[in-house]
């Protein structure tokens, strides 16, 4: 998404003369305050009240109970931390090697196994009903929060109403942030315990509140959809996610394979979907070099790491994983986790 362009008041005047030193950190620091101060919504507490109370009539509108509003709304200001980290670039971009290494390190595997083990009977039954197979849940579980350790700190009333009233993308948030007080008004949580990331991704699966309303479900029955602190309730949302968005559950998410010398990389990317067998003629082999399975599953090849990485079929489960998080990175990772948590 594109970033709002400075005003020109907010852009630096080079100047034509020679200066000292110290004169031009002294200058380039206050051309850095300036240009955060530009980039950052008013702090006005007017302007920002002002913007609070119109929110709050839509919110109204929508049949979302006054006292639900005074206790969500009440004391909340913008987030400085929050636009910093909206703005904020990544230094460097992590190559495809560097980024596994990052979210399927051997410690992750070794605890989904054993969190695999515990909750075999609570993933079976998930299991069963949404036609998702435990492994990946597990994997999306551990990928997103370390298995709920990493959840954020966030309030995300705060956060959301942060971003709504910044001018960046504020369309997309304040529909997020009344999803959210519609989850507070409905009583599965409080503005308290209601807590994400920065960008408002909550609880142990990372939903955004839209993904909630659409996909949260209340799997142990007592009357909350708690993805925050009830497992059952994560793990099952997630299932529901992915069975409502495509899942197969007699399939899996692709493999490993080996590209014949001369390969033709036009042939490469998601754009092109062929079936297992003619992958097969054209000398896509396992990536242990035995043919390809015999199911004849439709399949793209992908190289998330470029050409001289490894080389992938993945089928359409990958392009559900693909709805959870548009990336291949990502996508490719929860399932080389799902089949490492899945082997001995």
């Amino acid at each position: 998404m594109s970033v709002t362009a400075a005003s020109p008041a907010c852009l630096p005047v080079p100047s034509r003369r020679p200066e000292a030193s110290l004169w031009r950190a002294l200058l380039g620091l206050a051309l850095l305050l300036s240009a955060a101060a530009c980039a950052s919504p008013s702090n006005k507490p007017g302007e920002f009240q002002a913007w609070l109370a119109g929110l709050r009539r839509e919110a109204l509108a929508q049949q979302i109970a006054p006292a639900t509003l005074d206790e969500a709304l009440g004391g909340v200001s913008p987030l400085p931390r929050v636009i910093e980290l909206d703005r904020q670039q990544p230094e460097f971009k992590l190559s495809f090697a560097q980024y596994l290494e990052r979210v399927v390190p051997e410690r992750r595997v070794a605890l989904g196994k054993q969190k695999l083990e515990a909750d075999r009977k609570l993933l079976e039954t998930i299991g069963t009903t949404y036609g998702v197979q435990p492994r990946f849940l597990v994997a999306l579980w551990g990928i997103e929060t370390d298995f709920g350790r990493l959840t954020g700190g966030f309030r995300v009333i705060d956060a959301l109403a942060t971003l709504a009233y910044d001018g960046r993308r504020s369309a997309f948030f304040r529909t997020e942030l009344l999803d959210a007080l519609h989850i507070l008004d409905e009583g599965h949580t409080t503005p308290e315990r209601m807590t994400g990331s920065w960008a408002g991704a909550m609880g142990q699966v990372q939903f955004m509140p839209s993904s909630f309303r659409r996909f949260a479900v209340d799997e142990n029955g007592d009357g909350h959809r708690d993805i925050w602190n009830t497992e059952a309730d994560a793990l099952a949302s997630a299932a529901n996610y992915l069975a409502r968005s495509g899942w197969h559950g007699d399939q899996t998410w692709g493999r490993e394979v080996r590209l014949p010398p001369g390969f033709d990389p036009a042939l490469v990317g998601r754009d092109t979907v062929k079936p297992l067998s003619q992958w097969q003629a054209l000398g896509v082999r396992r990536a242990n070099g035995a043919d390809l399975p015999t199911r004849d599953l439709p399949a793209s090849i992908i190289e998330p790491g470029g050409p001289d990485g490894p080389a992938y079929a993945v089928y359409d489960n990958f392009r559900t994983l693909l709805k959870w998080n548009r990336s291949d990175f990502f996508a490719t990772a929860v399932g080389i986790l799902a089949d490492r948590l899945a082997s001995r």
